[in-house]
């Protein structure tokens, strides 16, 4: 496994420019197999999943084109749907959990599709039954194959017709699922409870520059009319607002003072007001943010002084990608926080390490953990850890940044799925990160 050490104790200064939106570019990607014309998409972030999404169309027969390094021309006019049924494709498609968004787009345009269990993050269960239930509503069929392990999706003969359905949760991938099969299916379909994330919102504008026509874009009722074809359309990715919470979070760890650029400050949601919650001192700018942290923060309490509660939530509450990075700064904050994960059972589990590096928490439950913060800076202590997945990663990063001494983090391929180049942009503002490869 590759690691990171990391040298702690050191501030960050400068300027670091905010890149594309991960969770975003995973679903437009896949949005390109809805048509036979060229789509370009960019500001795509240089990361593991998005290549390997990208890789994982091109051996469909998705013709892709570099225009740079982030903007990327993609042709689905030529799709081998007999590779869909192979072995090749089951594996390559089973480690990558934004595979399970080519489901909607294959169905809806080819008429079947074929899912393996998709991988990604273990952080709990991550049921797919509202993926499932929205294609069944639009006429889709399914069989579970159990020599392969494999759903075996199917459209009528006549093509998918359109509904009305209330989704039981509001899932992001399920309902961008369930979007790009909808826009050509026959009639109209009406999604309650959808997902409204930017994320949710930039893919509906682009499939309605692409001559789809969906309604009701930011809100949680969609009203979506079925196309015959939908044909070419450039598209820009938003900032990656995870990666914003995340440099204000290293900032916040470190007493650094950092101006982060092109942060997409109207998509953020209640991230902002949630770090002034806790203390760190943010100024907007413009579209950008400074982060200017050179005393310790205190965090707020609740009007009838109790302990703050930072909780997950749909759009616009707060990411549950966030709350790993309010956990360990909230370690040497002065004051106590409450996390309360609700979404995931598994993703508190990463609190064992920070035990580890003297933290002071105390994990309730899976879901809660309460953080009594030391009230000053590089209180944790350096030590060895390993990555469970992307945003624990990031989070075991920000404490090996705050910490004393040197630490070391193990399988950061699963940091590399989320970030750029991260050891590389940290170590221009002041960071010590070295990247050990094996």
């Amino acid at each position: 496994m590759s690691s990171f050490i990391v040298e702690g104790g050191h501030s960050l200064n400068g300027e670091i420019k905010i890149k594309g939106a991960k969770n975003e570019a995973l679903e437009v990607i896949c949005a390109t197999l809805l048509t036979s014309d060229k789509v370009v998409i960019s500001n795509l972030p240089q990361i593991s999943d998005v290549r390997n999404l990208i890789n994982l169309l091109s051996e469909m027969g998705v013709k892709v084109k570099y225009l740079s390094p982030s903007e990327v021309e993609f042709q689905a006019d030529d799709i081998d749907i007999a590779y869909i049924h192979s072995d090749k494709y089951r594996k390559k498609a089973e480690s990558l959990r934004g595979s399970v968004m080519v489901m909607g787009p294959l169905v809806s345009r080819f008429g079947s599709a074929i899912l393996p269990k998709p991988g990604g993050d273990k952080i709990g269960r991550r049921r797919l039954d509202t993926h499932f239930v929205g294609l069944q509503n639009l006429g889709a069929s399914f069989n579970y194959n159990r020599e392969t392990h494999t759903y075996e999706i199917v459209a009528p003969e006549d093509g998918l017709k359109g509904c009305y359905m209330l989704l039981d949760e509001a899932s992001v991938t399920g309902t961008a699922n369930i979007i790009m099969a909808a826009v050509l299916a026959k009639g109209e379909t009406i999604i309650y409870n959808a997902a409204c994330e930017p994320y949710i919102q930039q893919l509906c504008l682009m499939l309605n520059k692409m001559g789809a026509s969906i309604e009701g874009v930011g809100s949680n009722l969609l009203h979506i009319k079925g196309v015959e074809q939908l044909h070419g359309a450039s598209h820009r990715l938003l900032p990656d607002m995870i990666e914003v919470g995340s440099f204000i979070g290293m900032a916040a760890m470190t007493g650094s003072n950092l101006l982060l650029k092109d942060v997409g400050i109207n998509d953020l949601g209640l991230m902002p007001s949630v770090f002034n919650r806790i203390g760190i001192n943010l100024e907007i700018c413009g579209n950008d943010i400074r982060i200017d942290q050179k005393e310790i923060y205190c965090i707020d309490e609740f009007i009838d002084g109790s302990i703050m509660t930072v909780s997950d939530a749909p759009w616009p509450g707060l990411s549950p990608d966030l709350l790993s990075i309010f956990l360990v700064v909230a370690t040497q904050a002065k004051g106590s926080l409450i996390i309360h994960q609700k979404m995931f059972e598994s993703r508190l589990f990463f609190v064992d390490k920070l035990l580890d590096m003297g933290a002071r928490v105390i994990l309730c439950d899976p879901h809660r953990a309460v953080v009594i913060g030391a009230g000053k800076f590089h209180c944790l202590r350096a030590t060895d850890m390993v990555s469970p997945d992307i945003r624990a990663g990031i989070a075991m990063l920000i404490a090996a940044m705050g910490a004393k001494g040197t630490s070391r983090i193990q399988n950061i391929n699963q940091i590399d799925r989320g970030y750029e180049n991260i050891d590389r942009r940290l170590n221009k503002l002041g960071a010590k990160i070295i990247r050990i490869e094996d």
